[in-house]
């Protein structure tokens, strides 16, 4: 394991409990977590991106603002829904976002999970043409995205305007984000064809097949498929692979009172979702060391090089800061992960 960063779904709650009450709180304890979460010396701070709900929906913002307050952490995207976006506008905003960052994005993105709308994107304007399913419009925007993030030229030119013809590329572009896109994947399928495709792969804690096996042994298949699509795909660059946890410690009465009766989530659960049967990985709640010898033995993080760890944003920056700092200092460590910087535990 080489590097760690947290994921904020980034609810807000107008509750007696919440500590992020309005949107605004969502958006700016994020900033200030991601600031928090650089001086432990966390490599990445990564937002989820859900339409139609109260959680974070426009990213680049906030991916923007976080990449002007901080100098080192990477900033990214786990996941944007692909079917909702205007791939060119996107190529603009993430150029713009990784400019401003000094080159510092790593944008996940997939062809969308569940959520609470009906065809959501389809108030976007986005429909899929006939014959084709939502999972095809979204990798065909992908596919334009990747190009015009990569200097393609899209548009015809204006001779009147440009004293040429030919084609012109989006503006702004940044250098080097090609390489730094990943795909959401579900299941076995398409972690090979993101590596086919020379994308990075995000897997969460979720997938959507089950072959019987546990959650992390099942997550591990799905990244060797992926090694080997790359491979045989011949990308000169290597690739990364993220997976996520929910890792919660439990140090203090407050985190008794919050999580002290999470033993049921110590196992994978099943369900029906999507159309499919999916197995939910499990949660790591309790004891430091506990948790740290538990995840030395979970096979999926062995053989990940980017460890994402879910956080309860509604506690609040000090508790979810907090938090952070016990897993860096306790736990981490047992994952072979060092600090980015020698602030931990100062």
């Amino acid at each position: 394991m080489k590097q760690i960063g947290f994921l904020s779904f980034g609810h807000w709650q107008n509750a007696s409990w919440s500590r992020t009450r309005t949107a605004a709180d969502a958006h700016r304890q994020t900033i200030e977590l991601a600031e928090a979460a650089e001086a432990l010396g966390i490599d990445g701070a990564f937002v989820r991106v859900h339409h139609f709900a109260r959680q974070l929906a426009s990213p680049f913002p906030l991916l923007a603002a976080i990449g002007a307050r901080t100098s080192r952490i990477e900033i990214g995207t786990a996941v944007i829904d692909m079917r909702y976006e205007n791939p060119l506008y996107m190529a603009e905003e993430a150029a713009a976002a990784d400019l401003i960052s000094g080159g510092r994005l790593q944008l996940g993105i997939s062809r969308g999970s569940p959520e609470p709308a009906l065809n959501g994107a389809h108030a976007f304007g986005y429909r899929p043409p006939e014959g084709t399913s939502d999972a095809d419009l979204a990798r065909q925007k992908t596919a334009l995205f990747r190009g015009a993030i990569a200097g393609a030229g899209v548009v015809a030119a204006d001779p009147e305007m440009t004293g040429a013809a030919g084609q012109l590329a989006i503006q702004p572009q940044s250098p080097g984000l090609e390489q730094r896109i990943w795909w959401g994947s579900g299941n076995r399928e398409s972690a090979r064809w993101t590596g086919e495709q020379g994308m990075n792969l995000m897997s969460s804690t979720l997938l959507l097949e089950d072959t019987g096996v546990p959650f992390d042994e099942l997550q591990a298949e799905q990244i060797g498929l992926f090694r080997a699509a790359w491979a045989d795909a011949g990308h000169a660059h290597e690739p990364r692979v993220s997976v996520s946890r929910s890792v919660i410690p439990i140090v203090t009465d407050e985190d008794r009172a919050y999580f002290g009766g999470r033993s049921g989530e110590d196992r994978d659960q099943l369900g029906y979702l999507d159309g499919a049967f999916a197995r939910f990985g499990r949660s790591y709640t309790g004891e430091p060391d506990v948790i740290a010898e538990e995840l030395a033995r979970d096979v999926a993080v062995q053989a990940a090089d980017t460890l994402l760890l879910t956080v309860p944003n509604q506690l609040g920056v000090e508790y979810n800061a907090r938090m952070l700092e016990t897993i860096a200092r306790e736990i981490a460590p047992a994952i072979g992960w060092r600090p980015a910087s020698a602030t931990v535990g100062a």
